[in-house]
């Protein structure tokens, strides 16, 4: 059974997933301009990104201190601070992303494949350490 979670995971899931938001963010930032996100090389950023954030995700349990049965729910509230940052970004201060509406776009459709991918796998981890 999961257990909710403390003001002091709360308080460190939110804080982390803005700060992995941002470590994002300014890695599209520099990889953008280089091609990473047009034709085959966005399939290859996508598939990447897959195995790429599963040390973030074991980090985030470990930062936050989330025992068994609370990755799923800790991370997705990290997430979902990461996805309110993207939208205000996204909204508000696109030039954060690239200098075009492409890479602008192709910025935040990899945040948002990356927040998917990052929820898929802390549920798998968490069922997976839970049984």
């Amino acid at each position: 059974m999961p257990t909710a979670l403390t003001s002091t995971q709360t308080l460190r899931a939110l804080g982390l997933g803005a700060a992995l938001w941002l470590l994002a963010a300014l890695i599209l930032r520099v990889i953008g301009p280089m091609g990473a996100m047009e034709g085959l090389a966005r399939l290859w950023l996508f598939l990447a990104i897959v195995p790429g954030t599963v040390p973030f995700v074991l980090l985030f349990r470990k930062v936050v201190g989330l025992g068994p049965g609370q990755l799923t729910t800790g991370f997705a509230l990290g997430t979902a601070m990461a996805t309110v940052l993207d939208g205000l970004a996204l909204s508000w201060a696109p030039g954060l992303y690239g200098d075009s509406l492409a890479l602008v776009a192709g910025s935040g459709a990899t945040i948002l494949w990356g927040a998917g991918v990052g929820i898929f796998l802390a549920h798998a981890i968490d069922r997976r350490s839970a049984g």
